[in-house]
């Protein structure tokens, strides 16, 4: 290969950096602008691209090998090519049809994966990325990149314990093309100076306190629960899928002092009567300082919503504290739940669910507005204003063949700073559903503290 410096002058023919006046999309008016992408249209400097960066590297450390969409994804494709390392890919967002998934390919647990980017400015888009390679349980260590502007995301990643590769930086390439007569002193002195006083510094957003939390809510049964979570230092809802009296109070005793909220789907229990189901089970609750939340997923017109929410053989209204609810039927469906807690269904962790981004959104907009509404159910973040309740957590278990998928406590956390994890089969199904609730309060309350 030529030398790195005469390579870069065969890069630099097909217009990747230009000079002059650009906004960027942070605002910022940047004397350079840096796009890559043309790169890929040249084979051979594709080629040798690949090579120039797997020099660089102990490959011997890696496994697996994945681009940060868009303009690194040619860039691993040659690389993998070059050094026969497996290759991932990650979308840009999850598909929403299909198997949804966000990482593509063949891979197995605790594999080392080497993440490329073209460009490094804030690491931002590094910082997102990684994040969704470590949910499926892939390790990033290294992260090689073809230029840094040098604006502090190699710095910040370098803070997280990454260690970054870089082929190139803005003050090395100015340097050859001031050498090679395509740049003035006074552009390269033009340069220096905006790098000088256009440090970015990334801050990841930090999720509220439960007590900064508390202090902000409205609803009382928002307050009720934060008040809980904080007393017991556990921010654990047990979900008590079971279809006997018997089985139902058993499971709230011994689950009882680990969970802020038991989780019912009463309409399954096949010998339900009041007296001998429902005031049992408050009295275990009260004894145990938890709440009921009643999964009944209202799906109606607000009138039919209003009958099955006061009337029946089940009265939802004289003993949930809070329900879950669908907002497709609108806004005016949720005005009957007056004297509960709504939790909106925004999205569910099941495969193949039509709980798309638009639903999403439009569902959201009434989440927000309602003022029964006090939280809501998704699979991804959503406004501190309301309360984020994550289904689908489990400590040992990928899926369940049946659609269902699950998430770590730490993944919830930490990516979607989720407020009370929801856990079914991990406790009831377990052979010891006390111990199991003590261990995922346990490992839930970790994963809140270290998400602050």
């Amino acid at each position: 290969m030529e030398s790195k410096k005469e390579f870069f002058l065969e890069c630099y023919k097909l217009g990747i950096i230009k000079f002059g006046r650009f906004t960027l999309k942070s605002g910022i008016e940047s004397p350079f602008y840096v796009d890559l992408r043309p790169l890929a249209s040249d084979p051979k400097i594709l080629k040798n691209l690949a090579n120039y960066l797997l020099d660089m590297l102990p490959l011997d450390n890696f496994d697996l090998i994945c681009g940060v969409p868009y303009a690194a994804l040619p860039m691993a494709t040659a690389m993998s090519l070059e050094s026969y390392i497996p290759l991932i890919i990650k979308r840009k967002e999850a598909k929403e049809y299909g198997t949804k998934k966000m990482i593509e390919g063949i891979y197995q647990k605790g594999q080392n994966c080497l993440l490329v980017e073209d460009v490094i400015t804030s690491g931002k888009s590094l910082v997102e990325t990684i994040a969704e390679i470590e949910q499926e349980d892939i390790k990033v260590a290294d992260i090689v990149v073809v230029l840094d502007r040098e604006q502090g995301g190699k710095q910040l990643l370098e803070s997280k314990g990454y260690r970054v590769h870089t082929l190139f930086n803005i003050s090395e390439v100015c340097e050859i093309l001031q050498e090679n007569g395509d740049l003035s002193d006074a552009e390269v002195q033009r340069i220096n100076d905006f790098l000088k006083g256009n440090h970015i510094q990334f801050e990841e957003k930090k999720r509220l306190s439960y007590q900064q939390k508390f202090e902000q809510a409205q609803h009382s049964v928002s307050k009720k629960l934060l008040e809980t979570a904080l007393a017991k230092e556990s921010n654990l809802i047990a979900s008590a899928d079971v279809t006997t009296t018997k089985e139902l109070l058993e499971l709230a005793e011994k689950v009882g002092p680990h969970i802020i909220a038991l989780k019912t789907h009463i309409d399954i229990i096949s010998d339900f009567d009041y007296q001998n189901t429902i005031i049992p089970l408050k009295e275990i609750a009260s004894k145990h300082k938890f709440l009921l939340m009643e999964d009944r997923k209202f799906a109606d017109i607000g009138n039919t919503q209003e009958l099955q929410f006061t009337s029946g053989v089940f009265r939802i209204t004289d003993w949930a504290d809070f329900v879950t609810s669908q907002v497709i039927g609108g806004f005016e469906s949720l005005d009957c739940f007056k004297n509960v807690g709504v939790v909106a269904i925004i999205g569910m962790s099941s495969k193949g669910t039509l709980t798309s981004n638009n639903y999403r959104e439009e569902a959201l907009k009434i989440a927000l507005s309602h003022p029964n509404v006090i939280g809501g159910v998704s699979q991804n973040p959503i406004p501190e204003e309301i309360l984020l309740f994550t289904p689908g957590v489990n400590l040992a278990d990928s899926g369940d063949g049946k659609g269902q998928q699950y998430n770590t406590p730490e993944h919830v956390f930490k990516t979607l700073h989720t407020d009370f994890i929801i856990v079914g089969r991990g406790i009831y199904k377990s052979e010891n559903p006390e111990q199991a609730a003590s261990q995922y309060k346990s490992v839930g309350w970790n994963a809140y503290l270290t998400s602050l």
